[in-house]
């Protein structure tokens, strides 16, 4: 059993949601990623979402593109990333790790040197957002050889016949987008995530992660009434860029964030 499934499992014989926070390896500096990692575990986090920097983050909006920017002007490679996942395990040997990213590194590093190399760094679970399930069998089959859950996106325009094939490829979770657009943007519509999820819930058992419009714990809370697990990324980031300038404030901020989240989710203000 992945340690995604386990997690998942924990979480629901306690009657808790997932807390899933999303940074981007490398930003504002290779030497942050890892204790930023290990605070948000220990202020209520229960997933990691690490983004793998790219030049070209099309469904990203621009507090995320300028995380990568931030990352990429040192340099940051998914080699680098993948020995931040291996750092990170030295401590951690439990907390599910999930790369978020683009396909070219992918490719060019090819899939099952990628996935291999992953799975040995202790990756659980690769979400590509620019690959669909209708082109990923290569990859999946790739990842899933080698242990790691494939995680694909649900827009709020995805049909019905789309949204079981994409259910039937996953593995882990799914990730349902909740707003039309990049990420950052717009106001979250609790009602109509909840009437998706129910859509959703009909074609899998896999757990339903809600992203994009978490902003604080109100609306964390209000998601994780309707959805297996809660995914907050730009407003963390946003976090890390304010106080980027002291990594302590920085580390602080972050904390804070996600343990209000934390608590709101649980008591479900």
């Amino acid at each position: 059993m992945s340690r995604i499934t386990t997690c998942f499992e924990t979480l629901k014989a306690h009657n808790k949601k997932a807390l899933i926070p999303y940074i981007t390896a490398g930003d504002p500096d290779p030497g942050d990623t890892v204790p930023l990692a290990h605070a948000l575990v220990q202020s209520g986090a229960n997933i990691i979402e690490l983004g793998v920097p790219f030049s070209d983050p099309m469904a990203d909006g621009p507090v995320i593109q300028r995380a990568s920017e931030r990352a990429l002007a040192h340099h940051v490679s998914l080699h680098q990333v993948l020995d931040m996942v291996r750092e990170f395990r030295d401590t951690d040997n439990q907390t599910p790790i999930v790369l978020m990213g683009y396909l070219n590194p992918v490719e060019v590093m090819g899939y099952e040197s990628f996935a291999k190399a992953a799975a040995d760094a202790g990756v659980d679970g690769v979400l590509t957002v620019d690959m669909p399930p209708e082109e990923a069998e290569e990859l999946g089959q790739a990842l899933m050889n080698n242990g790691l859950d494939p995680i694909y996106l649900i827009a709020p325009t995805t049909s019905e016949e789309r949204i079981q094939k994409i259910c039937d490829a996953a593995r882990g979770y799914v990730y349902y987008v909740s707003l039309k657009g990049v990420t950052g943007a717009a106001t979250l519509n609790v009602e109509s995530v909840a009437e998706k999820t129910r859509q959703i819930r009909a074609r899998t058992d896999l757990p339903i992660g809600v992203g994009f419009g978490i902003k604080d714990a109100s609306s964390a809370a209000a998601i994780a009434a309707v959805a297996d697990a809660v995914v907050v990324g730009s407003a963390l980031i946003q976090k890390i860029e304010q106080h980027m300038a002291n990594r302590a404030q920085m580390i602080e901020q972050v904390a804070t964030l996600i343990s209000s989240m934390r608590v709101g989710m649980d008591s479900g203000i």
